[in-house]
């Protein structure tokens, strides 16, 4: 996978180790960063990526101040 990839719902709720109606929620709640395209969500893998990392970390960005 590159940093670049498009990832669909399942895509990305076998990389996120999570169940499909999960990845389906937290999207159209806007707890994802993702987009539609004719209807279907689909992720970024590097913003997927960089949300993990924030997950992870309380929200606080890499100089320890709280992301927006």
């Amino acid at each position: 996978m590159t940093d670049d990839e498009i990832l669909t719902v399942k895509e990305l709720a076998a990389y996120l180790k999570i169940a499909e109606k999960t990845a389906y929620r937290f999207a159209s709640e806007g707890r994802l960063p993702g987009f539609k395209v004719g209807g279907a969500w689909r992720f970024r893998k590097s913003e997927i990526d960089q949300w993990t990392k924030e997950q992870s970390t309380g929200g606080k960005n890499e100089s320890g101040t709280k992301a927006e």
